[in-house]
């Protein structure tokens, strides 16, 4: 008889790693709440805005998991070695999208007015600091765009990303500081407090 009910939202990511090895199917239940939204927000940014295909690479990271846990290296945060895999099935998605020359898509989400409600001012300035940042974005290096997207959108420390990407903190600083410079450039005449 079990006296203690083990709360498994309480656990490290890693020792729910071991449970979920062994079987426990409460443990991969609680890692999957914890980096599955996470990891659809990541692949759906990284490889083009495709929904359904970052639905569908969770699922793959998450079957593997299960299937071959011995892939997880326990000397490293859970964390950045799930996100290591993620970054590594972009870069090889990225290959594939490569060979096939793939065209980007263009956003297609439309400015409409709903109702005499709406405050139209907001919505065409929002509308349009969505289209500068998204230029200005596009317009970055390819690592410096990495790195700001994994520190500002994936919420993710400089440490982690460094250990992610395989590079030092220095680095990685210093293209954060470089992306953060290049917005702030692009997107000054938003800024209330500059004058243009």
């Amino acid at each position: 008889m079990q006296l203690f009910k083990t709360k498994y939202n309480e656990l490290s990511d890693e020792l729910l790693f071991d449970k979920m090895s062994q079987g426990n199917s409460k443990a991969f239940d609680e890692l999957y709440s914890r980096y599955a939204q996470m990891l659809i927000r990541y692949f759906y940014r990284m490889i083009r805005r495709d929904k359904e295909k970052a639905e569908d690479f969770v699922h793959d990271i998450f079957t593997k998991l299960i299937q071959k846990p011995e892939l997880f290296d326990s000397s490293r945060s859970f964390k950045t070695w799930i996100f290591s895999v993620a970054n590594n099935m972009c870069k090889n998605e990225y290959k594939k999208l490569e060979v096939r020359k793939n065209i980007h898509s263009a956003d297609d989400s439309w400015l409409s007015v709903q109702d005499d409600q709406t405050n139209v001012f907001h919505e065409v300035h929002d509308q349009l600091f969505k289209e500068a940042y998204d230029s200005a974005i596009e317009q970055l290096e390819s690592k410096h765009k990495e790195v700001f997207e994994m520190r500002h959108m994936d919420g993710l420390a400089i440490k982690e990303i460094a250990e992610i990407l395989q590079i030092n903190e220095g680095t990685i600083k210093s293209r954060l500081f470089y992306a953060t410079k290049h917005l702030a450039n692009h997107l000054k005449e938003f800024n209330p407090l500059i004058e243009v």
